[in-house]
């Protein structure tokens, strides 16, 4: 039987997610009594991150490697002013960080962790984005050498440019 492109790359997408999903579990996680967590598994490519940066900011760049970690293709650009940026995309006043990202349409502003990335483009509310005002300690690129993660609220960004609470984290220490 001949394929056209597109069956074929249904049947590429679909036994790639088998293959992902098969590998992310354990071989005895069927038997163990504690779940196996893992990133989201998707065929589809993740949409590629912009990061507009300040060149001196080594946490951006722990930042960057945090999302390539979870999958993201990341264009980071060094930039000396970040504040036309962050009024273009609409960043809410008073809700800036080191960096400003564009993926996919939204705006994430700071060390927002790759999980609620994920949710947001699983999700697409109709928003801005998400900001993380500050720079948390603990948040993803500002890791404690103790694991220990200050509590923090993810904020979605509404298209008025009010802010609601998006994720929690925090509190615990890593294992």
């Amino acid at each position: 039987m001949r394929m056209n492109k597109y069956q074929a790359g249904l049947w590429l997408a679909l036994g790639a997610g088998l293959a992902l999903s098969a590998c992310a579990r354990s071989p005895d996680s069927a038997a163990a009594s504690t779940p196996v967590v893992s990133a989201p598994v998707s065929p589809v490519a993740l949409p590629q991150v912009l990061v507009h940066k300040d060149p001196a900011c080594g946490c951006c760049h722990l930042w960057v490697e945090h999302l390539r970690k979870a999958g993201f293709q990341v264009e980071a650009r060094d930039e000396d002013i970040l504040n036309p940026i962050k009024q273009r995309l609409g960043v809410p006043h008073g809700k800036g960080s080191c960096h400003t990202a564009e993926i996919d349409g939204y705006v994430i502003e700071g060390h927002v962790p790759a999980q609620d990335i994920h949710r947001l483009l699983a999700e697409r509310p109709r928003a801005r984005g998400l900001v993380l005002p500050g720079m948390p300690a603990g948040s993803p690129g500002m890791e404690l050498p103790d694991g220990s993660v200050s509590p923090y609220t993810v904020e979605l960004v509404l298209l008025d440019g009010s802010t609601q609470a998006f994720s929690q984290h925090g509190g615990e220490a890593a294992p």
